[in-house]
């Protein structure tokens, strides 16, 4: 565990609660990121700006992060593009089959004590632990 950052995550962990917690007071709406994009994508009723400045944060935060230097993450470069695609259209299928994405359901739905999000996330969770371990003990994909 040499990347292990407690006060990294805890610090990210924050900055999510509070943009969930913000975006919900001041406009009424879960940070659920799949159904923002979606709804960004179908063109939003009224004040469907927001999604696009959303997600613009979302796309640059981490870019200014690394142009400033502040993470020294590193992408990993020598995942097949098949895989990739095949992954991100699965997880998009998911999260329209499950009415929602982790950080709707994990993050929002949980702190309104949903049952239903938690039903969600506890499959969400229960699917990636298996997803991983197939990846890496059953397909031989390390890390």
């Amino acid at each position: 565990m040499n990347q292990f950052t407690p006060v990294a995550a805890l610090s990210g962990g924050l900055l999510i609660g509070c943009s969930a917690v913000l975006l919900f007071w001041l406009l009424g709406r879960i940070a659920g990121i799949s159904g923002i994009l979606f709804g960004a994508l179908e063109q939003a009723r009224e004040g469907g700006t927001w999604r696009l400045w959303f997600l613009a944060g979302l796309l640059l935060g981490p870019l200014l992060m690394r142009a400033g230097h502040v993470i020294s993450f590193v992408p990993r470069q020598d995942f097949p593009l098949w895989a990739l695609v095949a992954g991100g259209i699965l997880v998009g299928a998911g999260t329209r089959l499950g009415s929602g994405c982790t950080s709707g359901h994990g993050v929002c739905g949980l702190g309104l004590r949903s049952r239903r999000s938690l039903a969600a996330t506890m499959t969400f969770m229960l699917m990636g632990m298996l997803t991983v371990y197939v990846v890496r003990h059953v397909a031989g994909v390390l890390p």
